[in-house]
């Protein structure tokens, strides 16, 4: 497969508030998001052309800049506006969209309450994380790095830095031949894969972690209220990993791995079953309906 690079695609990136050629989104190297890590982001996916809840999205993305220190100098409805301008711009009806805001490069330093804010918004074609992989099963190593304590990190917000160790484990395990990691937490609790929550099938329930240290995410709890209507319980508590034995299948949840069955953990082997597919089936039909549709869907 021949990898198209980022910086050299045709289309159209929102940038500030206008619509630019993808080729000239451009930054300087002394940008202050660069070197410090003072950025924020969201992954989105669009079917039929529809965000799948936007809003929630643009909530968390502005939150994770507060969190971080910044405000984002628009609001909700014009970051929900942008990200729709950019689709719709690229003539794309299924896409993956990333908005990113960062501080720029008018100040160098730990200190950086000079820099400016900036917002942009991307989108491009992006079938589901793990490709033709997904419906038959994904192999998880065990990460060697571990989520951090929330003191000490912004483990509620989506900041870039956060995602380095995620990187780092994911091209350690891929040199075992798996397809991703999964991470524990500074206790040694098992938290979630570099990218997607986790859930496990116990004796006829759904087990997930509780997420005290990463990311709650809008992906993980659209699955949990599928499984509400559906009538199967859902219990978030601590997991060990030594309890990941019982399981009788595991799945992934996030936007960029939509629902994703998980067939090996380690030297664990799991395969999709009923709830997997139930679940798998219901997120799949969800995401195609239109925003009032979801809404009515997801009601008590």
């Amino acid at each position: 497969m021949t990898l198209v690079p980022f910086d050299d695609r045709d289309g159209l990136i929102w940038w500030d508030g206008e619509l630019i050629p993808w080729r000239d989104a451009k930054l300087h190297v002394l940008t202050h998001g660069l070197h410090y890590a003072s950025a924020v982001f969201e992954g989105e996916r669009a079917y039929a052309g529809h965000i799948f809840k936007l809003r929630e999205h643009t909530d968390r993305l502005i939150e994770s800049g507060r969190i971080l220190g910044f405000e984002i100098p628009f609001d909700a409805d014009a970051i929900d506006a942008a990200c729709t301008r950019v689709l719709e711009a690229n003539g794309m009806t299924d896409a993956y969209i990333r908005p990113l805001a960062w501080r720029g490069s008018e100040q160098l330093s730990v200190s950086a309450q000079a820099t400016r804010i900036h917002l942009m918004i991307a989108c491009w074609a992006w079938p589901n994380l793990f490709g033709s992989d997904r419906m038959k099963g994904v192999r998880l190593g065990m990460a060697p790095w571990k989520r951090p304590h929330p003191e000490t990190a912004p483990t509620r917000s989506k900041a870039a830095g956060l995602y380095m160790t995620g990187t780092m484990s994911k091209h350690e395990v891929e040199t075992q031949g798996f397809n991703d990691a999964l991470m524990l937490d500074w206790r040694g609790y098992v938290a979630e894969a570099t990218g997607a929550n986790i859930f496990f099938v116990m004796d006829g329930a759904l087990h997930t972690p509780i997420p005290d240290c990463f990311l709650d995410g809008i992906t993980r709890r659209t699955v949990m209220a599928l499984a509400h209507k559906r009538q199967i319980p859902v219990i978030e508590r601590v997991i060990m990993p030594e309890e990941m034995s019982k399981a009788t299948e595991v799945f992934l949840a996030g936007t960029a791995a939509e629902v994703t069955p998980v067939r090996q953990i380690g030297e664990l082997s799991f395969e999709p079953g009923a709830i997997t597919h139930t679940l798998l089936t219901d997120y799949e039909a969800l995401v195609r309906m239109n925003p009032d549709a979801v809404r009515l869907a997801l009601a008590a």
